[in-house]
């Protein structure tokens, strides 16, 4: 079991029960939207990101990504760390059907899956990445990754190769890349996807 001293913020009870059986340390449940109007949830929210920062998990689907982001905006001081888990379809076993976009969630997530993904975020202990060089907005549009014709494409290529989800910004992407790498790996990732893509 890994012990973690930030809060993790989870979208539900079932998320909640899944990263229990690997992570110790506190998870709060959002309830969903429930976040948008729960003042209390709010403040206890705030009250870890200022003492002991929490780690943000929600589904890789529009509404994880709505709550994320809402929960960001509501952290005025203290850590906010981000895990992503990546784009798998499939559906739940206690749900009848798949999710709107189709995609699992945090609790149909493998185990191994969920912990690759603290380890990218480098949020586990003694998976930091040395500070070096960071990768910047102006090497992504450098490497074609945004601004050109084919930078849809090899965003794709980039987060599908990385077992990030697609709905990632520019900024979310860059976070998460200079946590789980470093600048002369993320280089020769580039080099690999623009190989893979044909002129």
């Amino acid at each position: 079991m890994i012990h973690l001293e930030q809060a993790i913020i989870v979208e539900g009870k079932y998320d909640k029960i899944k990263l229990s059986s690997i992570i110790d340390a506190v998870i709060i449940p959002t309830n969903g939207y429930g976040i948008f109007k729960d003042k209390k949830k709010i403040e206890l929210i705030r009250m870890f990101a200022r003492t002991k920062g929490i780690i943000i998990l929600t589904d890789s689907d529009s509404a994880g990504f709505l709550i994320r982001s809402h929960i960001k905006s509501i952290i005025p001081e203290g850590e906010v760390m981000n895990v992503y888990i990546p784009d798998i379809f499939g559906k739940e076993r206690r749900k009848a059907h798949p999710s709107a976009e189709g995609k699992l969630g945090v609790e149909g997530i493998p185990t191994q899956k969920l912990l690759d993904a603290f380890k990218k975020a480098g949020v586990l202990p003694n998976e930091k990445k040395e500070k070096g060089k960071k990768i910047t907005k102006v090497d992504l549009y450098n490497d074609g990754l945004t601004g050109r014709e084919n930078s849809a494409k090899m965003r794709e290529l980039l987060l599908k190769e990385l077992s990030l989800p697609s709905l990632m910004t520019t900024n979310s992407m860059l976070e998460i890349m200079n946590s789980m790498m470093s600048y002369d790996e993320y280089r020769d990732l580039i080099q690999g996807l623009k190989a893979a893509i044909p002129d």
